[in-house]
């Protein structure tokens, strides 16, 4: 049985295709879904079933579309409730894909309706499990994201529920069966996922803490929900979504794709009072930006920061990219449901600079500078790479102010003197100095390369290392 794994590391996510005898299906398929179709007109398939494992929080499915565009039957587990035609499968429910058989296995605990399908091939022969993220490989799924929705469900029940999921759905399961997961190393539905992408499900009954065989209920809830970190703020709204329904995605292009010159770009900001977001690098960003824009670079976890840092998922935005990167930088907003982009700026950032418009800069320090500037005790420091980051090595005498809670740390950066930022590697503090800069603070400095470089200088004192695993 030959089971296609569509990974897209930006979010960390994994869709299936699968095809026999003419037939084709796609589990968990992302906001773009001509990829699929593309895929399945390969084969000479006709698209059967859409299936999801779960209401995803993360991001935005393609479902709704692939549905339209092919004619397929979506198909939830049990308990959910989507406002959309859709099939409500029973545990044990069987569907043919040609000659392979999909069997759903209810598995509730990251979610109520959280489903494991279990695929069968044209001999009889089990051969994985489509887990969602119910397993991972290294971990589970965090089961503190339904609360958000439902209020009733607290983690704790929910962990409860995936106790017993996986004791007596998943582990009794082969151990050659394969483990094919929605989520990847990087994700937030998680905590500590493997970089690896499948493994067999034997493997993981070894490797796996949550799958220890001698693990009491509470031993289990305890450890899947020690460390967990708050989920970002646009998790609830992208189910929402899910489960609502949501604007196809040639409509969030065509409202995105309008080319403007400067004067329309400007006119457009002043009118509509839209956000301004640079998806340019963030060396690019720094040499010269348009005021007030936010720099958050495609080049890294793009979708992930926007989620982080734009609260209101219905937020206008008006776009400055790398001329040729508007629909991608579309493309990748929509992904995660901020489907308001509204224009981007024709020409990019050279079209405005040209036409002879205000413009602003950030100043970036290299390690040597920065070297220097410790030395001369003028400058405070903030470090914005997450707690545990921090804690386990950091600039002596910095002061911790992760991204992701900047406006809770406002009042710490001074808006009369010069004071200086850094991450680990130069994408996350780029972030915070433009939303800085956008508010004033204009007296921010940057440092090339963050942490990464500063640690191999010999001039600037650091932390003694402490491995993350051994923190409270």
């Amino acid at each position: 049985m030959k089971v296609e794994q569509i990974y897209t590391g930006c979010i960390a996510h994994a869709a299936y295709y699968i095809g026999n005898k003419g037939e084709a299906a796609v589990f968990d398929p992302l906001r773009e879904v001509q990829p699929y179709i593309d895929r399945a007109e390969k084969d000479g398939a006709k698209m059967k079933y859409v299936f999801e494992t779960h209401f995803h929080a993360d991001f935005v499915s393609g479902h709704l579309d692939l549905a339209k565009k092919t004619g397929a039957d979506i198909v939830y587990g049990p308990t959910a409730k989507p406002g959309f035609d859709a099939i409500i499968a029973e545990d044990n429910q069987e569907f043919k894909v040609g000659d392979y058989t999909i069997r759903v296995i209810h598995t509730p605990g990251h979610t109520m309706e959280s489903t494991t399908f279990l695929l069968i091939d044209e001999n009889g022969k089990e051969h994985g499990i489509i887990t969602g993220d119910t397993l991972f490989i290294g971990d589970v799924g965090r089961p503190d994201l339904a609360q958000h929705v439902i209020e009733d469900l607290t983690e704790e029940k929910l962990a409860s529920h995936l106790y017993d999921s996986l004791r007596n759905k998943i582990m009794p399961l082969s151990d050659d069966l394969i483990v094919y997961p929605n989520h990847g190393a990087g994700s937030a539905c998680g905590k500590m996922m493997s970089k690896e992408t499948t493994d067999t499900l034997g493997n993981q009954k070894k490797t796996n803490y949550a799958l220890r065989p001698d693990m009491s209920r509470e031993e289990f809830i305890k450890e899947l929900l020690t460390g967990l970190t708050a989920p970002p703020g646009y998790f609830p709204k992208n189910v929402l979504m899910n489960i609502q329904g949501y604007d196809s995605l040639e409509e969030v292009m065509n409202r995105g794709q309008q080319p403007l010159n400067p004067d329309a770009f400007e006119a457009a900001a002043n009118e509509t009072r839209a956000l301004l977001l640079d998806t340019r690098p963030a060396s690019e960003f720094a040499k010269g930006f348009i005021p007030n824009s936010i720099n958050i670079g495609l080049d890294s976890n793009f979708a992930m920061w926007v989620g982080e840092m734009i609260p209101d998922i219905k937020q206008q935005i008006l776009l400055i990219t790398e001329p040729g990167k508007e629909e991608e930088s579309i493309i990748r907003l929509a992904r995660v449901g901020y489907d308001h982009a509204i224009g981007y700026m024709e020409g990019g950032f050279a079209a405005w600079e040209k036409s002879g418009k205000q413009v602003d800069s950030i100043n970036r320090l290299t390690v040597d500078e920065f070297a220097e500037e410790m030395s001369s005790g003028k400058s405070k420091v903030f470090d914005v790479r997450k707690k545990s980051e921090y804690d386990s090595h950091h600039v002596i005498n910095a002061e911790n102010t992760p991204l992701n809670q900047i406006n809770d740390y406002l009042a710490s950066f001074p808006k009369d003197e010069t004071f200086i930022l850094h991450c680990a590697g130069g994408y996350r503090s780029m972030i915070a100095a433009s939303i800085l800069k956008s508010r004033g603070f204009d007296n921010v400095v940057d440092v090339i390369g963050g942490f990464g470089e500063i640690e191999k200088s010999e001039k600037v004192e650091v932390s003694e290392y402490v491995c993350p695993s051994t923190l409270l």
